[in-house]
């Protein structure tokens, strides 16, 4: 059995608890993903926390954050 991956990402763009749902629902869909964890900062710098089962590629999150709205992840 392996063990579970969470990965913090920081998100810009999120404004709301819609957004926070719309950006839960998307990532929520790409393959591996356990659970989505969103940490709202209103028109800041939101934390995103996935629980996976493998190590996501950043570009598959960037693209479900993209469907899901206009957000991004943080420059690092």
């Amino acid at each position: 059995m392996s063990a579970e991956v969470l990965t913090t990402y920081a998100v810009t763009g999120m404004t709301c608890e819609h957004c926070a749902r719309a950006v839960t629902e998307e990532v929520g869909e790409l393959a591996g993903v356990l659970a989505v964890e969103v940490e709202l900062v209103a028109g800041g710098t939101s934390t995103v926390r996935v629980t996976s089962d493998a190590p996501l590629d950043d570009v598959r999150v960037a693209v479900a954050l993209d469907e899901a709205g206009d957000y991004r992840l943080a420059a690092s």
